[in-house]
């Protein structure tokens, strides 16, 4: 899953974030409430973290803004004020838990776990996506095509979630790497490249046609039901003279 932590304090945020990259988290971080605002409006984060006192812009007023905005995604606040109006006002601003401070990593983890439950189990956030031929598992990070099951790697399944999303559609490079990668990386040329072919190698072992297009110039494109049909069939139909 892709996370954001929203936190001014250095020492906390590095403690964030790197507890949850090794618990195979992608992680983004921002310092201050405007810049928390603006990344989290991206809309490609699987969940926030969020301090209640923030430069900027605070805490309660971010979510608040968030959720005018339409946006749903779960929302965890963190903050030393810790007295049950202080909770209230979090929970009421939009948030989806409230934990005080001072916390242990592993109850924030398992906050997160019941929260990202909780959105999977929303109409449009389900933990199975359905896509052309595929069926993937974001959870188990599977994915089972004409029932044949196939184990993915992290970022393999956050780039063929970003496809499947947008099945139908072309997808850019960036908008690839956006979805697989924290703003702190430096690809190189061919990262997206390379983490395709091996999808590819994996997805279309056995069988004769792959879901995935190249289409150049402009990035990837994941077959529909409609287009795959289509395209199987015109290639069991002999040419016409």
């Amino acid at each position: 899953m892709r996370i954001l932590v929203i936190e001014d304090d250095q020492p906390t945020a590095a403690y964030l974030l790197r507890g949850l990259g090794e618990s195979g988290h992608i992680v983004d971080a921002a310092q201050d409430g405007v810049q928390g605002l603006a990344m989290a409006l991206e809309g490609i984060y699987d969940a926030l973290i969020v301090d209640r006192r923030l430069p900027g812009l605070d805490g309660i007023t971010l979510v608040m803004r968030l959720r005018a905005q339409g946006l749903r995604t779960p929302v965890l606040m963190l903050s030393a004020l810790a007295s049950t109006q202080h909770r209230v006002e979090g929970l009421r601003a939009g948030c989806d838990d409230y934990l005080a401070k001072p916390y242990a990593f592993v109850e924030v983890l398992a906050r997160l776990d019941a929260l990202l439950r909780s959105a999977d189990a929303r109409p449009g956030d389900a933990q199975t996506l359905q896509a052309g031929p595929l069926r993937l598992n974001r959870g188990a990070r599977t994915v089972d095509r004409q029932g044949k099951t196939i184990v993915l790697q992290q970022r393999e399944s956050l780039i063929l979630e970003k496809l499947m999303r947008h099945c139908g559609q072309i997808v850019t490079r960036d908008m690839l790497l956006e979805s697989a990668w924290d703003y702190a990386f430096d690809p190189n040329d061919n990262v997206i490249d390379k983490h395709i072919y091996r999808l590819r190698q994996k997805l279309d072992d056995g069988f004769a046609r792959s879901v995935i297009r190249t289409v150049p110039g402009a990035g990837y494109l994941l077959e529909s039901d409609e287009a795959f049909d289509a395209s199987q069939a015109q290639a069991r139909t002999p040419d016409a003279f």
